[in-house]
């Protein structure tokens, strides 16, 4: 990303990260409460492979080989199973989450995003526990990345807030005013956004998925839930 808050619009990387950026922003802004035990863990796993091999390097280089020799396998065996645990806790438990936290009314959610190669298309899912872990459910929604990305890559906030918040109950009820019928149709950036198949970037749909080497699948933007 440049120093000005531009991207470049054919960067999948890009689009992603820069939306997973305010997504956390735009939920602490309603009073979602954010808690960082995943991202401790994972800090932690993997602060502690760092940290033991600068010591074993350190070590090494102030005592010399013969005094390290016995410590240096199983310190190697320690930093491969830290590091494996890093990567087992990113993908087995994390799971790709850009937000963890407590809504408004006590419920605990967490959102995960996604891509796939080749798709300007943002996935979410989001699992939603009631107050006192009653109840769960899961909501996948999706949309195009142009929704809320100008020609020029600018993000432009105010679409993606009328879409999460359009599409998923606990932040529409925290966002009332970003709530619309019509996903996409919300705002005057939005009309200009949707209408005929062009986005905010005041590109084809199909022209998009060009730019990033495939077809764009448009994204309906709605929400399949399932309890």
């Amino acid at each position: 990303m440049s120093s000005e808050g531009k991207i470049a619009v054919y960067s999948l990387a890009d689009l992603k990260t820069t939306t997973d950026d305010i997504l956390p922003t735009y939920l602490t802004s309603l009073h979602f409460t954010p808690t960082h035990t995943a991202s401790t863990i994972r800090l932690a796993l993997g602060y502690s492979a760092v940290l033991l091999a600068a010591a074993l390097f350190y070590f090494d280089y102030t005592s010399g080989w013969a005094t390290t020799a016995p410590y240096t396998l199983p310190a190697v065996l320690v930093y491969f199973a830290l590091n494996g645990a890093y990567t087992a806790w990113i993908f087995i438990v994390e799971r790709g989450a850009v937000f963890e936290g407590v809504g408004p009314q006590g419920e605990r959610v967490v959102v995960r995003s996604r891509s796939r190669k080749n798709e300007g298309v943002y996935f979410l899912k989001i699992e939603i526990t009631g107050a006192a872990g009653k109840g769960m459910k899961e909501i996948d929604v999706e949309a195009p990345f142009t929704r809320w990305f100008t020609r020029d890559g600018q993000i432009v906030p105010k679409p993606f807030q009328q879409w999460l918040a359009s599409s998923v109950d606990v932040v529409g009820k925290a966002d009332p005013t970003n709530v619309v019928e019509d996903i996409g149709r919300g705002s005057s950036i939005e009309e200009k956004g949707t209408a005929s198949g062009v986005n905010i970037m005041g590109l084809p749909v199909e022209r998009m998925g060009e730019l990033l080497g495939g077809a764009v699948k448009t994204g309906g933007g709605g929400k399949k839930g399932k309890r």
